[in-house]
């Protein structure tokens, strides 16, 4: 599934569309960064609440086919900017991210 498929799915409001062909493969829930660094996979839909620059660059270390904001979580501007510059998908959602990855693993 795409992340403009699953963005579809999931009633999901872009922020930054990087490259909305990118496949998913899976997903990763988590907001400690160090933690997502080193457990995250190539291809994973990566649902948090951290908006900010360091949550990009977890994602292109990990190679996240996307970052989806739960919960209405800011993206601040900077890391706007640097996802934009890095090609990293981001899209947002009020719901949580035990709801956003039910609503994944019921696609995937």
């Amino acid at each position: 599934m795409t992340v403009q498929e699953f963005a579809k799915a999931a009633g999901l409001a872009a922020l930054v569309e990087a490259d909305f062909s990118r496949e998913i493969t899976g997903g990763y829930c988590g907001d400690l960064l160090s933690w997502v660094m080193s457990r995250a996979q190539s291809g994973d839909c990566w649902f948090t609440v951290m908006g900010n620059i360091n949550a990009v660059a977890v994602s292109v270390l990990a190679d996240c086919a996307c970052i989806v904001l739960c919960e209405s979580a800011p993206l601040d501007e900077p890391a706007r900017l640097r996802a934009e510059q890095q090609g990293v998908n981001i899209l947002c959602s009020p719901e949580n991210a035990y709801t956003l990855s039910a609503k994944l693993a019921a696609v995937l």
